[in-house]
């Protein structure tokens, strides 16, 4: 090491999510006091998440240190408005704005970023397109180095005595925001029941924003429809895939301006 250069870190990003808790768990099982545990805030998350950070706080026997956007307010609401879209092809401003640049700015080049993909194969081509989107970032996949999958995750947080965030226990597949841009009919749906507010707020978001924002077409006509034009029946949740939030959201390079 360089004489006057910080020392080493494994940063673990805990996202409130159970498959962040068991991979923070097995590094620092692994690394010890060179673990660092960090969390980007998000104030649109479900209230319950706060509580399992502090449950997971006294399982890893250390603070976790949350990273917090002002210049949003770290509320996607805010990142949308600003932005003057919600969600495109390349993911979503709010996960960049409230996550990515928040923890870029805390990250070094020289960290190794432990992520929660899971062994599970979606995660697993996650994990491959998170790598090849930032060559230039450390990265450890321990579910995946120990073979545990979502199911495994769930258990090891529940035989640590630990309740799993409310979204979960809700049927979600992830701890997400609860009104993720990025969800399908059936998962809008679910939340126009769950969380009758956000649905409205999300809405009225698009009613400002326009038909650019619509995340559904009309399968007869291919016209967009927005949330308010959803059919209350319409997508199968269960069958939905799992929400990626931060990680791989949108594929920037972690370092660009801190590397070069």
């Amino acid at each position: 090491m360089p004489d006057g250069a910080p020392p080493a870190r494994t940063v673990a990003q805990f996202s409130c999510g159970a498959a962040s808790a068991c991979a923070t768990k097995l590094a620092i099982e692994r690394d010890g006091d060179k673990v660092e545990v960090v969390n980007a805030f998000i104030a649109d998350e479900d209230a319950d998440n706060r509580r399992f950070l502090e449950d997971c706080q006294r399982w890893f026997g250390r603070q976790i240190t949350v990273l917090r956007d002002t210049k949003y307010g770290a509320s996607p609401a805010n990142v949308w408005r600003k932005a003057r879209f919600i969600v495109n092809r390349n993911g979503a401003p709010c996960s960049r704005a409230l996550k990515k640049d928040v923890l870029r700015a805390h990250y070094r080049p020289s960290d190794t970023i432990v992520l929660g993909f899971t062994a599970d194969a979606r995660d697993v081509d996650r994990l491959d397109r998170y790598i090849d989107a930032n060559a230039s970032v450390k990265v450890w996949a321990p579910l995946i180095e120990a073979g545990l999958k979502k199911k495994d995750c769930f258990d090891m947080v529940t035989k640590a005595g630990i309740e799993l965030p409310r979204m979960y226990r809700l049927g979600y597949h992830n701890a997400n925001c609860p009104k993720c841009p990025k969800g399908g009919m059936g998962y809008w749906n679910k939340i126009r029941v769950d969380f009758p507010e956000n649905f409205e707020e999300m809405a009225a978001i698009q009613d400002v924003l326009g038909p650019g924002s619509y995340f559904f077409r009309d399968r007869h006509t291919g016209e967009r429809i927005s949330l308010r034009q959803l059919d209350p029946t319409a997508g199968r949740f269960s069958e939905e895939p799992s929400l990626s939030c931060g990680a791989v959201c949108e594929q920037l390079d972690l370092f660009r301006d801190v590397a070069e």
